[in-house]
C-alpha cells in the first residue's frame, strides 16, 4: 500500500455544527418563505466558510459538515433507487431523547441512481477547495440497509440478493465519487456497533444472539463486495458509532464481539469511539493484525466542548500501543459534531477548538499530520 494513502494523524468524522444562518435558512424553506434555490445559495456561503475554518485549524481532510443534510444516513440512503422515505410511529430512540419520526424502507429493487444529488454536493466541496487539502466526502455504510424492518421481504425472499443489489449500488456510488475527484471517502456505521451492543436502546432493532452472529458475516460481506475492484489510489475508512444525537447516545459495548469480522474490512483506516467507558477497552484491537490500515483513535468526544487532559490522551494513546503499533495509530474526535441538522450540545467556538486541539495534541504526539 502507499504509505501515504491513510487517514490523516489529526482527523475528524465530517459533520459540523450547522450555523446559525444556515439554520435560519433551512426553517424558511420549510415554511416556503424562501425557494431551493436561495436555499442553495445560503448554503454555499455557509459551506465556503467552514472550509476556511477547517483549514485555518489545520486540518487536512475537508468536507462540507454535511450542511445540505438533514441526517447523516436518511438523506444519502433515500436517494437511492429503490429505497424510500416514511413517517414511523416512533422515531429512534436514544439516550433520554427521540429523534424525528423518519426513517426507509425498500420499496423498489434496489439500484446505483447516477443523478443522486450527493455527487453534486461533493463537486461543490471539491471545485471550493480546490486542491488545497483533500476533500473528503462520508456517506453511510451499506450496512445500514440492514436494520430489522428495513428489508422488503416479498421484493427480496433471499437476503443475499438483496445485499448483492446493495453492493452493486454502492460500488458504482464509490466509483461516481471517484470521478468527480474524490480520493477519500468514509463509510459511516451504527450498524456493527449494534451487532457488538451490551445495551440497545433505539426500538424494534433486537436480535438474538444467533442472529447476531449471522448478521456479522453478512456485515463484513457486504462492505468487500462495495468495496471489491476499486481504483488503488482511493482512501476508504469506516466510522463505527454509537449513536450522536443532540449529544446523546443509543449503544453501549466494546468491540470484542465483532472486532475479528469487523478488521476484514478491505478499508484503509478504521474509525474507533474510544472516548468514554461505553466503548469498552484496547484488547479487541489485538484482532487488528493489518499492515495496510490504520486505527483512527476516537479519544476526544464531539459531546461537548470541554477539553481532555492531554496528558490523558497521550496515556490512552500509549495503552493502545500494546496492540496496535504506533505508526498505524492516528487521532480524532469520537463522532462528528452533528450527525443530525439540531447538532450536539455546545457551540461553535468550542467545536473549532476542539478540532485545534486534536491537531496540537497530534503533532504532539506524531510530529506529523
Amino acid at each position: 500500500m502507499n504509505e501515504q494513502l491513510r487517514p490523516f494523524r489529526a482527523d475528524h468524522v465530517g459533520s459540523l455544527l450547522r450555523t446559525q444562518p444556515l439554520k435560519e435558512a433551512r426553517q424558511a424553506y420549510s415554511e416556503n418563505r424562501i425557494s431551493e434555490r436561495e436555499l442553495k445559495k445560503v448554503e454555499d456561503e455557509e459551506i465556503n466558510t467552514i472550509i476556511e475554518k477547517q483549514l485555518e485549524v489545520g486540518l487536512q481532510s475537508i468536507t462540507d459538515g454535511e450542511f445540505r443534510r438533514s441526517y447523516w444516513h436518511f438523506d444519502f440512503l433515500e436517494n437511492l433507487i429503490g429505497i424510500e422515505s416514511y413517517t414511523p410511529e416512533i422515531g429512534l430512540t436514544f439516550k433520554g431523547v427521540e429523534t424525528k419520526k423518519h426513517n426507509v424502507r425498500v420499496s423498489h429493487k434496489v439500484e446505483f441512481n447516477p443523478d443522486h444529488p450527493h455527487f453534486a454536493h461533493f463537486e461543490y466541496l471539491h471545485n471550493q477547495l480546490n486542491g488545497r487539502a483533500v476533500s473528503k466526502v462520508s456517506i453511510p455504510s451499506p450496512n445500514q440497509l440492514f436494520h430489522p424492518n428495513i428489508l422488503n421481504h416479498e421484493l427480496y425472499p433471499d437476503i443475499n440478493e438483496f445485499a448483492k443489489d446493495v453492493s452493486k449500488a454502492y460500488h458504482q456510488s464509490i466509483l461516481k465519487f471517484y470521478e468527480l475527484g474524490c480520493r477519500y471517502l468514509q463509510i459511516d456505521d451504527v450498524y456493527w456497533a449494534g451487532l457488538a451492543a451490551t445495551e440497545q436502546l433505539i426500538k424494534n432493532r433486537e436480535r438474538t444472539q444467533d442472529e447476531k452472529e449471522e448478521a456479522i458475516k453478512l456485515a463484513a460481506k457486504v462492505v468487500n463486495d462495495s468495496l471489491a475492484d476499486l481504483p488503488d489510489d482511493l482512501l476508504i475508512t469506516t466510522h463505527i458509532c454509537r449513536g450522536n444525537y443532540q449529544s446523546s447516545w443509543a449503544i453501549s459495548g466494546g468491540y470484542e464481539p465483532i472486532a475479528k469480522e469487523l478488521f476484514t474490512e478491505k478499508l484503509q483506516g478504521f474509525f474507533l469511539e474510544y472516548d468514554d467507558n461505553r466503548s469498552g477497552d484496547f484488547e479487541p484491537l489485538r484482532h487488528f493484525n493489518r499492515q495496510d490500515a490504520y486505527i483512527v483513535l476516537g479519544l476526544f468526544t464531539s459531546k461537548t466542548g470541554e477539553l481532555e487532559n492531554k496528558a490523558n490522551i497521550i496515556s490512552r494513546l500509549e495503552e493502545a500501543t500494546q496492540f496496535v503499533s504506533k505508526d498505524k495509530l492516528c487521532l480524532s474526535p469520537q463522532c462528528g459534531f452533528a450527525s443530525t441538522e439540531e447538532g450536539n450540545i455546545l457551540t461553535e467556538e468550542e467545536q473549532w477548538r476542539k478540532l485545534a486541539y486534536v491537531v496540537e495534541t497530534s503533532k504532539e504526539i506524531f510530529g506529523e499530520l
